[in-house]
């Protein structure tokens, strides 16, 4: 016992490193996340003081845990034997498979990343690019929800920088958890959503045993009282109109709803609306081609950060003009009855999305200029500011005084970007441009449509 034992240096090396290793994994490393999990729980109990709606436990579960509830869900094992079943391969190799879908889905959020990193870089981002707008009763209706329901922000799909708007004016609300689809699967952008609390959505996805998963996941969530944002549409709009709704998640938080005990889950309708949208040529460019291909290169989006940043040191104005958010009634699963059919509750809200659709400065000139080609400065600005009203009152997000700076502002911002001139004494779209401005025009048109009983009962929300 007591000889000396020769070992080349690199198997000592080899054996000391092994040696680490486990004394860490059994010793020191279950010590360390103890310690720091006791911090996170003391730093979420405080921070859930200050939240209108404070963070649920189910949110807070280890990434690990939640995966395991998953795949071992009955629903889930159900289906997993059909896999294997109608696959042909053992349900072990099924299982597997559900295990991956989860682990792709369920994402690991830190409050910590939450609340000291995105809240504030959204709200930097938010602010470097537009003049944020809200209506004035987006915090009452908000306040109106029941403290113990699940709230489900559905909204329309403008522009990325939707997820940086809701993120921002939901801060001091509670957490959102978003559901993202395959663009955001790229490292470390997954790593950092996932941390976030988003889950990933593979949107052209038909199998049987993933849907599965996902709607279990999805029905948890809910379940669990994890407020949630979705789009109803599925995607980036690419003609600036409101689309059709889709009916996947939308069926997943119906067939998962327990009118008699639980949760009761409200849908708030969320309007949004730009004065420039980041990605306008790119999304008109899809809509030429017929397809939803969006080729934006690192260089583009670089180049664009550099120039504002630029623009910051020198002084000059970084802003796009207005984005603006509104809250529209909100919809409760448990009032709407258990008989709801899914379709017509997506219809219903995305009516009540169009019936609050904020009205912009850039919106009401295009929506001029495309009727009326060389009008005259003075008749465009009193038939763009008479547009505003066509918001409910309640709803509207730029006063009456300053819709005349408003104006002056989107005329500018139209000449910058040479998309209009002023020649003959009147205001002309630049040939070429005319699908531009369309692009603006289209998120306000249903205002506006000449069947004026059709566009009232879609675009009416509801109590008005």
């Amino acid at each position: 016992m007591t000889q000396t034992v020769q070992l080349p240096l690199w198997l000592f090396v080899l054996i000391m490193l092994f040696a680490a290793v486990t004394a860490l994994s059994h010793f020191l490393l279950p010590s360390v996340r103890w310690f720091f999990r006791r911090r996170l729980e003391k730093a979420v109990k405080r921070l859930n003081t200050r939240l209108k709606r404070p963070i649920e436990p189910f949110k807070l579960a280890r990434r690990y845990d939640m995966i395991q509830r998953l795949i071992y869900d009955p629903d889930v094992t159900r289906e997993i034997v059909n896999y294997a079943r109608e696959n042909g391969v053992p349900e072990n190799v099924a299982f597997e498979k559900a295990r991956d879908y989860a682990r792709e889905i369920v994402p690991s959020f830190s409050a910590f990343a939450y609340f000291s990193f995105a809240i504030r870089l959204t709200r930097l981002l938010a602010n470097f690019v537009y003049r944020i707008e809200r209506s004035d009763v987006n915090d009452r209706i908000l306040s109106g929800i029941p403290k113990d329901a699940t709230v489900v922000f559905v909204m329309n799909h403008r522009s990325n920088m939707d997820y940086v708007l809701v993120t921002y004016l939901a801060a001091r609300d509670s957490a959102l958890s978003y559901a993202v689809g395959e663009w955001a699967q790229v490292w470390p952008l997954s790593w950092l959503i996932k941390s976030l609390g988003a889950y990933f959505i593979r949107r052209r996805a038909r199998g049987a045993l993933y849907r599965k998963v996902l709607a279990r996941y999805v029905q948890m969530a809910t379940a669990g009282g994890v407020n949630q944002a979705f789009y109803p549409e599925g995607g980036l709009s690419l003609t600036g109109k409101l689309q059709k709704p889709k009916m996947g998640l939308m069926s997943y938080l119906v067939e998962g709803f327990d009118p008699e005990g639980g949760r009761d889950v409200v849908f708030v309708p969320v309007a949004i609306n730009y004065d420039r949208v980041l990605e306008d040529i790119v999304l008109i460019a899809a809509h030429e081609r017929g397809d939803r291909r969006f080729g934006a290169r690192i260089s583009v989006v670089v180049g664009f950060v550099l120039r504002k940043l630029w623009q910051k040191v020198t002084f000059q104005e970084t802003r796009f003009g207005t984005a603006a958010v509104t809250f529209g009634t909100p919809l409760s699963l448990r009032e709407a009855g258990a008989q709801v059919q899914v379709e017509t509750l997506s219809h219903d809200l995305m009516g009540r999305i169009a019936g609050v659709m904020p009205i912009l400065a850039v919106p009401a000139v295009c929506h001029v200029l495309l009727g009326e080609q060389g009008i005259e400065d003075t008749a465009l600005r009193k038939q763009a500011a008479a547009l505003f009203d066509a918001v409910p009152e309640d709803y509207r997000v730029v006063d009456a005084a300053d819709r005349p700076l408003e104006i002056s502002r989107a005329i500018e911002g139209l000449v910058n970007r040479k998309l209009i001139e002023e020649r003959d004494g009147g205001w002309h779209v630049i040939e070429g441009k005319q699908a531009i401005l369309r692009f603006y025009a289209n998120s306000i048109a249903h205002y506006f449509q000449a069947d004026a009983a059709r566009a009232k009962g879609f675009s009416a929300p509801a109590g008005s």
